[in-house]
């Protein structure tokens, strides 16, 4: 297929138009399956969006946010990708990656590494982009504790900044409303 002759511009979540973020809304719930809920947008606001359009209509989104990752015994500011989609329509088109390399700059330049949660339908997409699985023992740290969360450990995947990573270290995530990961 063509790539089609749409833009990707970047902007923080405050600066959104009005409207856009019930736009982004719709293609979730499209690619999903209807398998995203209030917490899930939630997770993707307060940072940096990514959106593509095409003839001004947003067909694809991509978000990182602020999170912090205990790697071994080591906090580390992470920016954390949330909801990654792009409109059935377009996909396939070279959007999303697109909308990925402009979060990896931003990784690049502002966290010490990029993390993200994947289905498994974007595994290969990520890995073709240089995001590792993660292989450690997964943890998030709750208000009653550190709880292993083994059920993500297939899931998450590392993006390294500067030093290598060390992909078969404990990494455990801070705590949030809805899924952990």
């Amino acid at each position: 297929m063509d790539a089609p002759t749409g833009t990707v511009s970047v902007s923080h979540t405050s600066a959104l138009p009005s409207g856009e973020g019930d736009e982004v809304r719709r293609i979730l719930h499209d690619v999903f399956d209807d398998d995203v809920g209030e917490l899930d947008w939630e997770h993707a606001l307060g940072g940096m969006h990514a959106l593509a359009r095409v003839d001004r209509e947003v067909v694809g989104h991509a978000s990182v946010v602020q999170r912090r990752l205990l790697v071994q015994d080591r906090a580390l500011r992470c920016g954390y990708v949330e909801a990654v989609a792009v409109a059935p329509r377009w996909q396939g088109r070279g959007l999303g990656g697109r909308l990925m390399a402009e979060l990896e700059g931003i990784i690049a330049t502002a966290y010490d590494l990029g993390a993200l949660g994947s289905s498994d339908e974007g595994k290969t997409f990520y890995a073709r982009r240089g995001w590792m699985a993660w292989w450690g023992p997964l943890s998030a740290i709750t208000p009653t504790g550190v709880l292993r969360t083994p059920k993500e450990e297939v899931s998450i995947y590392g993006y390294p900044v500067g030093a290598p990573l060390d992909l078969e270290a404990g990494l455990a995530c801070d705590w949030r409303d809805g899924d952990l990961w």
